[in-house]
C-alpha cells in the first residue's frame, strides 16, 4: 500500500494534530462552543522573497465544503505580503477546529510551489518553463504540485495525470534511456520521429554519449527541418560553464543553417540560473527547485470570539479586510468595518477578501487553472525581484 491519507480521512478530520482533537474533547466536555473567526496570515517569507502567490484555495474549499462555516478568501493566484490575511473562516469553533492542520498543509505547500514558479517565470523574461519535478515528489501529490506550478506560471507540465487534471496537453522531450536503448542519438531521434504523433514537437537530448555540440549537429543532420529543438541536461560533474556550451551549440547550428532549432535546458535550474541563461535559451525544464519549493509559512489564528476582538500575543485582533488599488496596486489592511479613502492615484481600492463559502456552500464559480495562471502572469511585471 502507499503511505498516503485517503480523501475520506482528510475530509473526516483525521489528518490533524492530536492537540486539536484533545481541544475539541475538552471544549465539548465543558460545554464551550463559541462562534469564532480565524484568519490565515503569512508569518514570514523565505530569505530573499518579497511576495507570495496564493494557491491551494480550490482544495481548501473542498476540505471545508459541507461544514457550517463561512469562508472569505483572496482569489487564487493573488499576490500578497505579510500581515495580509489571505483567508478567513467563521463559524462555531468545534465545527472547524480539527481542519486547521490539513488546511494549512494545503495552502502552505501549494502557495510555496506557485510562488517559486512565478519567481522562475519572471526570471525567464518571457521564455517558456515546463514543470519537470514529478520524480522529486511523492506520486500521490504530483497533480497538486503540477497544478500549483501551472497556475504560478509554468507553460506546461510533463506528467500525464497532472496535465489531464488541469485540461492541458503534457509536454516533454525524450529520456536518456531511449537513446541508450537505441545505441545512438541520431537513431533515437529517427525512431522517435517515425513512431510518435507528428503533432509532438521533435526535441532531442544531446548530452548522452559525447559533446553537446557534436550530438546537436548529428540530430540536426538526421531530422533537418523537422527538428524543433535540442535539450541539454548535462550533469553538473560534466557541465563546466553551461552558458559557454550553449553559445557553442547555438553558433554551430546557426553556422550550418539550423537556426530554426531551439535550445532547451534542464537540470538543477533555479531563478538565478534561469536569469543568467535566458538570453540564449528558448525554454527551461525546471524540476527540483519547483517541486521542492520552500513552503510559505502561513499561520491560522483566532482573531474574534462571539463578536469580541481577541488574539494571542504578537497577533492583531479583530476581523480585517485587505484593500488593493486596481491601478497602482497599492495595498492596505484595515479593520473590516472601515474603508480606505481613494488611492493617491485617484482610483478606489477594491476588497480582496471575498465570500467563497456560506454555511459550507459555495457562493462563487471557481476559475479554471488557465484563468488563474493568466491573472498571475498579468501581475508579474509589477512585482519586484
Amino acid at each position: 500500500m502507499f503511505h498516503i491519507a485517503k480523501e475520506e480521512e482528510i475530509k473526516g478530520g483525521k489528518v490533524t494534530d492530536i492537540y486539536f482533537a484533545r481541544t475539541v474533547q475538552v471544549l465539548r466536555a465543558k460545554g464551550r462552543n463559541p462562534r469564532a473567526r480565524a484568519e490565515i496570515i503569512l508569518k514570514g517569507f523565505p530569505s530573499g522573497w518579497q511576495w507570495g502567490i496564493f494557491a491551494g484555495l480550490d482544495e481548501a474549499l473542498h476540505l471545508l465544503e459541507g461544514i457550517p462555516v463561512d469562508v472569505e478568501a483572496m482569489q487564487e493566484g493573488s499576490w500578497f505580503h505579510t500581515l495580509q490575511p489571505v483567508m478567513a473562516i467563521e463559524g462555531h469553533y468545534l465545527d472547524y477546529a480539527i481542519y486547521e492542520t490539513a488546511l494549512l498543509g494545503i495552502l502552505c505547500q501549494a502557495s510555496g510551489v506557485a510562488t517559486k514558479t512565478a519567481r522562475c517565470k519572471k526570471a525567464a523574461g518571457g521564455k517558456s518553463i515546463i514543470s519537470f519535478g514529478a520524480r522529486r515528489m511523492h506520486p500521490a501529490i504530483a497533480p497538486m504540485i503540477d497544478r500549483s506550478a501551472f497556475i504560478g506560471g509554468c507553460d506546461a507540465v510533463s506528467v500525464i495525470a497532472s496535465a489531464e487534471a488541469i485540461g492541458e496537453t503534457p509536454m516533454g522531450t525524450m529520456p536518456h534511456s531511449l537513446i541508450l536503448m537505441m545505441g545512438d542519438v541520431a537513431q533515437a531521434a529517427k525512431a522517435f520521429h517515425e513512431v510518435i504523433d507528428p503533432q509532438v514537437k521533435r526535441v532531442v537530448l544531446v548530452d548522452t554519449f559525447c559533446d553537446e555540440k557534436a550530438e546537436s549537429l548529428k540530430v540536426a543532420e538526421a531530422l533537418g527541418k523537422d527538428l524543433y529543438g535540442v535539450r541539454l541536461d548535462t550533469p553538473s560533474s560534466r557541465r563546466g560553464d553551461i552558458y559557454k556550451i550553449l553559445q557553442e551549440v547555438r553558433w554551430e547550428l546557426d553556422y550550418r543553417g539550423y537556426g530554426h532549432v531551439k535550445l532547451f535546458v534542464s537540470g538543477g535550474l533555479d531563478e538565478e540560473e534561469i536569469r543568467r541563461l535566458r538570453d540564449i535559451v528558448d525554454s527551461f525544464g525546471v524540476g527540483t527547485s519547483i517541486s521542492n519549493a520552500p513552503v510559505l509559512d502561513l499561520g491560522m489564528d483566532i482573531v474574534e470570539i462571539d463578536g469580541r476582538p481577541v488574539a494571542k500575543r504578537g497577533k492583531m485582533s479583530g476581523r480585517k479586510q485587505v484593500w488593493r488599488c486596481p491601478s497602482c496596486r497599492k495595498t492596505e489592511v484595515l479593520p473590516s468595518h472601515l474603508a480606505p479613502n481613494p488611492c493617491s492615484c485617484g482610483e478606489r481600492f477594491l476588497p480582496l477578501l471575498r465570500p467563497m463559502l456560506q454555511k459550507g456552500k459555495s457562493v462563487v464559480e471557481a476559475p479554471t487553472p488557465q484563468q488563474i495562471r493568466s491573472s498571475v502572469l498579468a501581475e508579474l511585471s509589477s512585482l519586484p525581484g
